[in-house]
């Protein structure tokens, strides 16, 4: 039977060039780094060559870390469509493997990451990293960005996790209220 004091979440920042990866433990309520990191692919291949390559790769990661959870980004775009398009295709790939692996996953958005993680919604990149160094006793900020944004989605998904409203309508249920 799995420990339900212990949990081992991983945190996803989305996109086609670099994915972000982030994996935390949380035992009872304290969070601990664990790895973090990114998927890059070359823009000299083909975008199916490029998602082929995320889905072999998160592949290894589960396999490697065995997350119990996983926690993702949803999308934010400005006015690149195309760049949209692709981190969407990403994204998806992202989902499957995941989804392929049974494993249970969570959607927040930017704005739920920040408030979960800054206790304000309209944080500064800045302010993200440094209470991601903080909340989890690191030594530097963690690098590259892709990287402290997954951080910042897994200690998202840990805090909202243990939310009241989480414990009431049970385990399939999450939110940051």
């Amino acid at each position: 039977m799995k420990n339900k004091d212990f949990i081992r979440i991983i945190g996803i920042d989305p996109g086609i060039a670099t994915l972000g990866f982030g994996i935390i433990d949380k035992y009872r309520e304290k969070e601990s780094y664990l790895n973090c990191g990114v998927i890059t692919t070359s823009a000299d291949l083909s975008l199916s060559d490029r998602l082929m390559q995320i889905y072999e790769d998160l592949n290894r990661l589960i396999k490697t870390f065995n997350p119990d959870v996983v926690a993702i980004e949803e999308l934010f775009f400005n006015t690149n469509a195309k760049t949209a398009i692709s981190v969407a295709q990403g994204r998806g790939v992202a989902i499957l493997a995941f989804k392929q692996s049974s494993l249970p996953i969570y959607e927040y958005t930017p704005l739920q990451v920040k408030q979960a993680v800054v206790g304000y919604g309209r944080a500064d990149k800045r302010q993200i990293m440094e209470m991601v160094k903080r909340l989890l006793s690191l030594t530097a900020y963690p690098k590259p960005d892709d990287a402290a944004d997954a951080l910042a989605v897994a200690l998202c998904h840990s805090r909202s996790s243990t939310s009241l409203l989480h414990k009431i309508k049970g385990e399939g249920s999450c939110s940051t209220i």
